[in-house]
C-alpha cells in the first residue's frame, strides 16, 4: 500500500476538461499526492456533480465544448451554495489574454498548459489551504457573539457579521425606524449622521459620543480602519452586565433618590460626571453633588466601590 493510500485525504478536486489526456495525467498526478479526484468533459455534467458532490477546489480548462470555462464558471459562482469554491483556470499560452475575463467571472488562478505537476499540486495545495482558513473565518464569525461591519466612505455598509446584524436590526426596531440592516445600506440614525462626519474629517480610532451613546442603551461602537483603504471597520459591542437596571427596586432598597440610582448606572457604564451631566441635562457640578450623597448613604468613598455595592441589586 503507498503512503498516499495511508494518509488522510487531502481534500476533493474536481478536474473538467474535455481532453481524456489531460483528465488522466492531472487525475494521476492529483491522487498520488493524496486527493481525491473528480473529472468532467464538459460545463453541463460539472455543473451536475457539483449540485451533489461538493469538491474543495475546481480546475477548469477555458476551452470546451458546449458552455466554455468563463460560462460554467459563472454558473458556479452565481449559486450561494458554490459561490466560495476556488476555481483555477488551465490555460495555452495564447489564451492568456482570455484570462483576464476569467478573473472577471470569478476565477481565482490559473495554470499554464502545457502542464507540470510540481506546479499543478503547488497552487491546489496553496489556495485549497487559503480557502479552507477563509472559510473558518467565516463560520467563527457566523457562531460567535462578535459583531463587527464594514462601510464604504459614504458610510453604507459592505459587509456585517450575523451578530452585526442582529445587533442593528434591534436598535433599527427600537428606534421606530424603517431603514433595513442589508448590504449597500446605510446603518440606523444617529449612526450614520455620526459615522459620515467621521469620515468626512478623518476622525478614526473614535467611539459615539455620550449625546448619542445614552440612545443606544448598552451598545457600544467604535470606528477603526479596515485592511481595504476604501473602507472603514465598526466594532459593536454589548456592554457587559449594563443591561437597564431596575432604578426603582434600587433607589428603594438603598434609600436612594431616582435621579442618584440613574447616575450610578451611567457611573457602572464608564462615563464621566461631564458626559452623564449631557445625558441627563445637568450641570458636572449637579452630578457631583449627586455623588456626594451617594457615597455619603452607600458609605462609600470611590465609584467603584459604589458601583461594585449595587452589581448584584441592579440586575
Amino acid at each position: 500500500m503507498t503512503a498516499a493510500n495511508h494518509s488522510v485525504n487531502k481534500g476533493t478536486v474536481l478536474i473538467i476538461d474535455d481532453t481524456p489526456g489531460n483528465l488522466a495525467f492531472l487525475s494521476d498526478t492529483l491522487s498520488e499526492a493524496g486527493y481525491r479526484v473528480l473529472v468532467a468533459i464538459d460545463g453541463h455534467s460539472a455543473l451536475e456533480q457539483i449540485g451533489f458532490l461538493h469538491p474543495d477546489i475546481i480546475l477548469l480548462d477555458v476551452v470546451m465544448p458546449g458552455i466554455d470555462g468563463f460560462e460554467t464558471c459563472r454558473k458556479i459562482k452565481s449559486n450561494p451554495a458554490t459561490t466560495d469554491i476556488p476555481i483555477l483556470f488551465m490555460t495555452g499560452l495564447g489564451e492568456l489574454d482570455n484570462l483576464l475575463r476569467g478573473f472577471d467571472e470569478g476565477g481565482l488562478d490559473y495554470i499554464v498548459k502545457p502542464i507540470k505537476p510540481t506546479e499543478v499540486l503547488a497552487r491546489v495545495d496553496v489556495h485549497l489551504t487559503q480557502a479552507r482558513t477563509i472559510s473558518r473565518a467565516k463560520t467563527a464569525l457566523k457562531h460567535a457573539p462578535f459583531a463587527a461591519l464594514t462601510v464604504d466612505r459614504s458610510g453604507r455598509i459592505t459587509w456585517l457579521t450575523p451578530c452585526a446584524e442582529t445587533l442593528l436590526s434591534q436598535l433599527t426596531e427600537k428606534l421606530d425606524s424603517s431603514r433595513k440592516v442589508e448590504i449597500g445600506a446605510l446603518p440606523p440614525q444617529p449612526i450614520s449622521g455620526w459615522l459620515r462626519e467621521q469620515i468626512q474629517a478623518n476622525h478614526i480610532g473614535r467611539e459615539l459620543p455620550s449625546e448619542i451613546d445614552h440612545i443606544l442603551g448598552n451598545l457600544s461602537i467604535k470606528l477603526s480602519r479596515s485592511a481595504d483603504s476604501h473602507e472603514f471597520l465598526l466594532l459593536l459591542q454589548q456592554r457587559a452586565g449594563s443591561r437597564d437596571w431596575n432604578l426603582e427596586s434600587l433607589k428603594d432598597s438603598l434609600g436612594l433618590t431616582l435621579r442618584e440610582a440613574e447616575i450610578l448606572m451611567w457611573i457602572s457604564r464608564g462615563k464621566t460626571n461631564k458626559e452623564i451631566g449631557i445625558i441627563l441635562g445637568s450641570s458636572p457640578r449637579t452630578v457631583n453633588k449627586h455623588l456626594e450623597h451617594i457615597f455619603e448613604k452607600l458609605g462609600v468613598v470611590t465609584r467603584a466601590a459604589a458601583v461594585a455595592m449595587v452589581m448584584q441589586k441592579a440586575t
